[in-house]
């Protein structure tokens, strides 16, 4: 006979304590880059973005969820997107993009990756419905005309594309979070799937437990794209940690978690094989925009990275409320990984 309590017990959350980021990290001095101040249509909250250098311009599309930031009120959720020549200054685009899904179950697009593979650009989404929280993949051409490709049954999000087929096959990471699943306890996990064409996916498999994760203990999912080295794929994750004596931090009247980065590194030809994970965050929640006056404080959530020569740019949403860069050298973020 099963012992659910005792199976609870296993997996309630126990303190994670003072976390730091790695020295290996330079945020930007002209943090946040962008706020609900740089939209020129309503917005309270700008976050979450994904970003790409594309057609010779970095382009980035963030969740913006609007309403008045004065007033900590939101009315909705909007994708926006912006141009930049050299990935720090950017200009918003005066309308927000025209992705929609039509039907009555859907409620709205948000939380937006951009993938490129073999130079076609595509976008992984997050997708509430009536009936649960989907994944979905689509492609562009001019930000104007999407096609839908995929979208995943319910419940899965944070999925994003490895950038070149790996032995015929594509391959997405992802978290699926089995609502009812565990005792009701918010504990997920990242997973990795392949596919064919994109629309089909399978041979799904655990790739990182939470209980794998020294810095995490309530979940983890996939952050940015995965960027291919010459030793392996280069994998930011975000992981999240609780502690109920955090109480009101932001908007809400209780919010007890910290959203940190982590990184890990995972075999060329078999990507379900994890080479190195490095045992501490890579960014914690520290300057005063990721920790204090937003919607949700105390959090970093990686959303892209791109690499140019030996520096790899990290984009993050901080807070829930803007969004932010940090940036590392490409070798010191695998030797991180190697070294444990």
């Amino acid at each position: 006979m099963i012992d659910f309590q005792r199976i609870r017990a296993l997996f309630e959350p126990k303190p994670v304590g003072h976390l730091k980021s790695s020295s290996i990290i330079k945020r930007h001095h002209d943090n946040p880059l962008l706020t609900h101040r740089d939209v020129p249509y309503p917005s309270a909250l700008v976050f979450n973005p994904g970003v790409c250098k594309w057609k010779g311009k970095y382009v980035m599309v963030f969740r913006n969820d609007y309403g008045s930031f004065e007033e900590q009120r939101l009315e909705g959720t909007n994708l926006g997107l912006a141009y930049s020549e050299d990935g720090v200054k950017w200009k918003v685009e005066p309308r927000p993009i025209s992705l929609k899904l039509e039907g009555e179950d859907f409620i709205r697009i948000y939380d937006p990756r951009l993938n490129l593979i073999e130079d076609k650009l595509y976008i992984t989404f997050a997708v509430d419905t009536w009936h649960g929280i989907r994944a979905g993949i689509a492609t562009t051409e001019d930000f104007e005309h999407f096609e839908l490709i995929h979208l995943s049954t319910p419940d899965n999000r944070n999925v994003v594309l490895f950038p070149e087929k790996i032995a015929g096959m594509y391959a997405r990471l992802e978290r699926p979070f089995p609502v009812y699943g565990r005792l009701g306890l918010e504990r997920f996990d990242i997973w990795i799937s392949f596919s064919p064409d994109l629309k089909y996916w399978g041979e799904s498999q655990l790739l990182l437990g939470v209980e794998n994760v020294p810095f995490a203990n309530l979940k983890i999912g996939p952050g940015a794209p995965p960027i291919k080295t010459d030793v392996g794929w280069l994998v930011i994750f975000h992981a999240v940690d609780t502690d109920p004596s955090r109480g009101k931090n932001g908007w809400e009247e209780r919010w007890t978690k910290r959203y940190t980065a982590g990184i890990m590194l995972l075999d060329l030809k078999n990507p379900s094989k994890i080479l190195g994970i490095h045992k501490h965050p890579l960014i914690v929640p520290e300057e005063e925009y990721e920790t204090k006056n937003g919607y949700r404080n105390n959090v970093v959530f990686p959303t892209a990275a791109i690499l140019e020569g030996e520096e790899v740019k990290i984009y993050y949403g901080a807070a829930d409320t803007s969004i932010c860069l940090a940036t590392a050298k490409i070798q010191d973020l695998i030797d991180l990984c190697l070294n444990g």
